[in-house]
């Protein structure tokens, strides 16, 4: 197997393994939009990376976080609904990266490879990058588990209970920053958040405990990556959008066994 193949392999596995449980509790607290306001603002971080003339992943992943903190310094305020704030920072960070890019000069920055990812470009520093960064969103995870599942069922009920409940939903989205920061590379911008609500999606379709639909849906985003790469090699599609349809395709199927289940009979 070629080595860029096996390079795009170890950083799409890594980042499905982290974007599934992740992904959960992106799917249980319905902040699917909230992924594609950070997706945007990394494009953003991608501009001022340039222009800086810093590494262009820190760069993406100080702005998540930064997008991250102003989302919750925004709600705190309860003047706008959130849907509200994303649509405002999603579109206002989109238009800002495009008009820097034009600043800088669109020759300096290959846009398409941003937009819909460049895994078989990935390097050995990019897949170290993604193991470390998803490594520590994932120990991250298992620590806040309990508490994050006590404030996705009840958020009232789990501040009774002494969970600080801003704090811990903080977490929840800086941790959601970083896991889109090191994704960019892998399906791009415009599909980052695919990668971390079609597994979760699919395998709620198909669990019975919130640990057991964490591990499943971990389980098909690397199924969806082994398929994407392999359509790319031999079919030449384009990689990012591959690997997404490739969870598309997992999903339509756990969407099928589970109308199965539901009949009589099954």
């Amino acid at each position: 197997m070629p080595e860029f193949l096996l390079l795009a392999l170890a950083a799409g596995l890594g980042v499905a393994l982290v974007a599934g449980p992740l992904g959960c509790f992106a799917v249980w607290r319905r902040m699917a939009y909230f992924g594609d306001t950070l997706a945007h603002s990394a494009l953003l971080g991608v501009t001022v990376g340039l222009m800086l003339d810093i590494n262009l992943n820190l760069a993406v992943a100080f702005g998540c976080l930064m997008l991250a903190l102003a989302l919750v310094a925004l709600q705190r305020s309860r003047q706008l609904a959130t849907d509200t704030l994303l649509g405002i920072l999603s579109h206002s960070t989109l238009a800002l990266g495009l008009v820097a890019i034009s600043v800088i000069g669109p020759g300096q920055i290959n846009l398409t490879s941003y937009l819909f990812g460049d895994i078989l470009a990935t390097t050995k520093g990019d897949v170290a990058t993604i193991w470390a960064v998803g490594a520590f969103v994932f120990i991250a995870l298992a620590w806040l588990w309990k508490p994050l599942l006590a404030i996705t069922v009840h958020e009232d009920l789990a501040r009774v209970e002494g969970v600080r409940v801003s704090l811990v939903r903080t977490a929840l989205m800086l941790l959601m920053a970083l896991v889109i920061a090191i994704a960019m590379k892998v399906v791009g911008v415009l599909l980052i958040t695919a990668l971390l609500i079609i597994p979760a999606a699919a395998a709620r379709r198909l669990s019975h405990t919130p640990e057991q639909m964490a591990v499943f849906a971990s389980a098909i985003g690397a199924c969806a990556v082994v398929g994407g790469l392999a359509a790319s090699f031999y079919w030449d599609w384009p990689a990012g959008p591959a690997i997404v349809l490739g969870a598309a395709a997992a999903f339509t199927i756990a969407l099928a066994l589970s109308g199965l289940r539901k009949q009589p009979g099954h």
